[in-house]
């Protein structure tokens, strides 16, 4: 097969529940690089499919560490009471993302996505 190395960012798909929690099901996605885009190479396994991401407008907010799924939470939690009611955008999942590799130790870049409606 072909190797694509590191792809930036991770980006998990998260659907929260009623009490903000996540629920247990996600969607990991990794980003082709500019050059295997026109051509992509034919995952291997059949759980692995590969999608166009459309275009999109998000809400964003960073923040740095090592990202668990409770820091995820709070950071949505923190967006969406920052955004107010005044701003439409997706509840029923969003974007957690992260540009590091795990053996980066300092100056980590998170980030939550809500897509604007």
């Amino acid at each position: 097969g072909v190797g694509m190395g590191m792809t930036a960012p991770v980006s998990i798909t998260a659907f929260p529940a009623e009490d903000g929690s996540l629920q247990q099901k996600v969607k990991v996605s990794l980003r082709i690089p500019s050059q295997f885009q026109a051509n992509p190479p034919h995952p291997s396994d059949e759980s692995i499919k590969i999608e166009e991401r459309q275009e999109m407008t998000i809400y964003s907010t960073q923040f740095g560490g090592y990202a668990k799924e409770v820091d995820y939470v709070n950071y949505a939690a923190k967006l969406e009471s920052a955004l107010g009611s005044e701003a439409a955008y997706r509840k029923d999942f969003y974007f957690c993302n992260g540009y590091d590799p795990p053996m980066k130790p300092f100056d980590r870049r998170n980030e939550v996505w809500f897509v604007k409606e």
